[in-house]
């Protein structure tokens, strides 16, 4: 596998030349217009991305079900808890029986 030093390594001079091309581009054109379409391309993929992100949190919003209320949810573990109260009351009822019908062996 690779590095991750190696990767994060990779991620800094990529970073570096994309900085260094881009403004020497949009400083120092080589080819006359170049300049007006980099702003021009930057300011479209920033809007498409804010925006892309915008949409996907109202879609998630429209799409996404209301949670429960509170007080819904506590009746829900009330009725568990008194069911689990009842299984262990059985439990020891049954272990109640079961002892008084045996007497320790006695030698």
């Amino acid at each position: 596998m690779v590095n991750d030093r190696v990767v994060g390594g990779g991620l800094v001079a990529l970073s570096v030349i994309v900085i260094i091309v881009y403004n020497t581009l949009l400083f120092l054109p080589m080819f006359k217009g170049i300049d007006i379409l980099l702003l021009k391309l930057t300011a479209a993929v920033a809007v498409t991305v804010a925006f892309a992100l915008l949409g996907w949190i109202g879609y998630t919003l429209a799409t996404t079900p209301p949670p429960k209320p509170i007080e819904e949810i506590e009746k829900e573990l009330e009725k568990e808890l008194k069911k689990l109260e009842a299984e262990i009351k059985k439990g020891e009822r049954k272990e109640e029986a079961s002892g008084k019908g045996e007497e320790p062996a006695q030698q």
